[in-house]
């Protein structure tokens, strides 16, 4: 490689690594300012909201109504209390308010807020679901007809919590929830004319939930709203829909809202990287729209910013959309829906996916053609864990190590092919140097060596070709895999997270081991790697330094990725060690040696 590819290649990288401090320099993060927005129930609610202090009967709300989103919401009467009722299961602790009648926030008992080297996943807090939603689940919107002052008379029942509404129109709202097994809550709601006339209802939008960041270590990335028309499930990134950047950062209007579905919502899910809820109507009873928008959340203070953190993150919130009717004097119509408020585990969704015949496992993004690879190595995974009772990162080397025995013999027959190739390295440079005035008679001629000699060109990147679908299998199955998520090992504290051991002092910016140990055994395997027959000298050694580029994609990705490449990396280096100890391949065919013809002397 020359100086001049050398320099912009070091350049490259000194941008890499310093673009987040520049960043910051540039566009310094607004930290929220003590005041009646920042009180210390709110601080506790944004960065604990699993833990969020007992309310007393009949006392209000927390949190300011400064600080709650600008999305639509329920207004009640001022001076009207919320009350509070909460249930409690082996998996999940449910809040339901009397704010919209609906399901507030969910607490997963089993799963940490956040994963950290320093308590090896452990912590105070638990995850939760819909914080800091501008309303309950299942509040019933647009109109007085149908909302009225939005309260509503909480009830506990034997299996859950009851919610009910008389409306002066004569309009009778219930909602009965029912909690259930596998993070499920089932609902029935009834709406009932109680009136001796005909009561016309204008079209409702039924709240699903509110998807956001776990933590304020998440960077909101896959933060976003998914929903299911009977054929096809369509995922929402919001941080790409509503987006005031588009191709090459140009500036673009983001809509104000994403609407989706004709008559055909059979689900809806608000989701981040690990867990979701999902709002599930009966199959025979569909919405016919979803109604997604953004909300903005509170920043995250100074010392949330340390773990590079979003500086203005944001939420979005997910409504289904239901056609206006009129119910006849005394005529009820009911409604039943299934919520599902838990992690993203395969197993669970698909338990759930066959109950109900709606395809809901498909949040776990393990659909197309490589999603049957995802399964396939989750599956895998899940067996070595559960069965040998190995730790999910030697589970994941088990499995590399499985892999690489099966494609063993291609690799080995794509050496050998190599090799073969750089013994006749000098004959196919005679002939093309021989025939370099006629391309197509050379190619015919490249052809019929190749052919006497049992040579395939394409031997070289057919093993890649071929395992490129478990890398990518591997990288959809960890990008959502809750298993791995607080999995440790040797020094990586979280298996579905980077290894970042230390953050570097003036840049900030994290210091992942597992990623430079990686690029490092992909350098030594390509150094290792002959290059192909003809390839430009400055070619082939540009591609001897391609691995950088892997590095810089996969810095900042999860360990367990960087995991399952680097010891794929060391086998591949280890198997080319060993083949090269081998005899040198025989030709099976003599063809006549070409030399190169003698230049004219001008």
């Amino acid at each position: 490689m020359d100086r001049k590819s050398i320099i912009i290649l070091v350049l490259c990288f000194v941008a890499f690594f310093s673009w987040h401090w520049l960043v910051n320099k540039i566009y310094p993060p607004k930290i929220l300012p003590p005041g009646s927005t920042n009180s210390a129930n709110v601080e506790l609610s944004s960065t604990n909201p699993g833990t969020l202090p007992e309310l007393a009967p009949g006392a209000t709300n927390p949190v300011p109504n400064e600080t709650r989103p600008t999305a639509r919401a329920v207004t009640p009467k001022p001076g009207v209390p919320e009350e509070l009722i909460e249930v409690a299961s082996s998996d999940a602790h449910y809040t339901f308010s009397s704010y919209g009648g609906g399901l507030k926030q969910v607490e997963l008992l089993k799963y940490p807020e956040t994963v950290s080297r320093a308590n090896r996943g452990r912590t105070n807090r638990v995850a939760t679901l819909n914080t800091f939603t501008p309303m309950a689940t299942l509040a019933i919107l647009d109109g007085d007809e149908v909302e009225g002052d939005g309260i509503f008379k909480l009830t506990r029942t034997a299996k859950g919590v009851q919610a009910e509404k008389q409306l002066t129109n004569g309009l009778s709202l219930v909602k009965d929830f029912e909690i259930s097994t596998n993070y499920l809550v089932l609902a029935t709601v009834r709406l009932e004319n109680r009136s001796d006339k005909p009561l016309p209802l204008p079209a409702q939008e039924w709240f699903a939930g509110t998807a956001t960041p776990m933590s304020a270590r998440d960077d909101g990335s896959a933060v976003g709203v998914m929903w299911y028309n009977g054929s096809k499930a369509q995922d929402i990134i919001g941080a790409s829909t509503f987006s005031t950047h588009g191709f090459a950062c140009m500036p673009r209007v983001p809509p104000v809202d994403f609407r989706g579905g004709q008559t055909n919502v059979l689900w809806a899910a608000v989701h981040n990287q690990f867990f979701a809820l999902v709002v599930m109507p009966e199959l025979q009873q569909p919405a016919t729209q979803l109604i997604v928008r953004p909300t903005p959340l509170p920043p995250p203070n100074e010392e949330e910013l340390t773990y590079r953190s979003v500086r203005e993150p944001m939420g979005y919130t997910a409504e289904l959309s239901y056609p206006g009717l009129t119910l006849a004097p005394h005529q009820t119509t009911q409604r039943q829906i299934a919520i599902f408020a838990g992690p993203k585990e395969y197993r669970t969704l698909a338990t759930i996916a066959a109950a109900f015949n709606n395809n809901v496992d498909a949040i776990m993004g393990y659909t197309g053609f490589f999603g049957f690879f995802s399964k396939a190595l989750l599956l895998g995974m899940n067996t070595l864990h559960g069965w040998l009772k190995l730790p999910y990162g030697w589970a994941i080397i088990c499995i590399t190590v499985i892999i690489k025995v099966v494609f063993w013999p291609l690799t080995q027959a794509s050496t050998r092919s190599a090799k073969r190739m750089q013994i006749l390295q000098p004959q196919i440079k005679a002939l093309q140097e021989k025939y370099k005035d006629d391309p197509v008679k050379a190619q015919r001629k490249m052809m019929e060596f190749w052919k006497e000699h049992k040579i395939n060109p394409m031997s070289g990147c057919l093993p890649t070709l071929i395992q490129m679908p478990v890398f990518f299998g591997f990288f959809f199955m960890i990008r959502s895999a809750i298993e791995l998520r607080g999995a440790s090992f040797l020094w990586v504290a979280d298996l579905s997270s980077p290894d970042t051991l230390f953050i570097i002092p003036g840049v900030n910016f994290p210091f992942n081991l597992l990623p430079l140990v990686m690029g490092a055994t992909m350098l030594w395997q390509a150094h290792l790697t002959p290059p192909s027959p003809g390839m430009d000298p400055a070619q082939a050694k540009l591609m001897r330094y391609m691995p950088l580029m892997f590095l810089v994609f996969l810095y900042n990705y999860s360990a367990g990725l960087t995991l399952y490449w680097t010891v794929q990396n060391l086998l591949s280096i280890v198997q080319t060690k060993l083949i090269r100890t081998m005899p040198e391949p025989t030709l099976p065919g003599k063809g006549p040696v070409l030399t190169p013809p003698p230049k004219k002397r001008k």
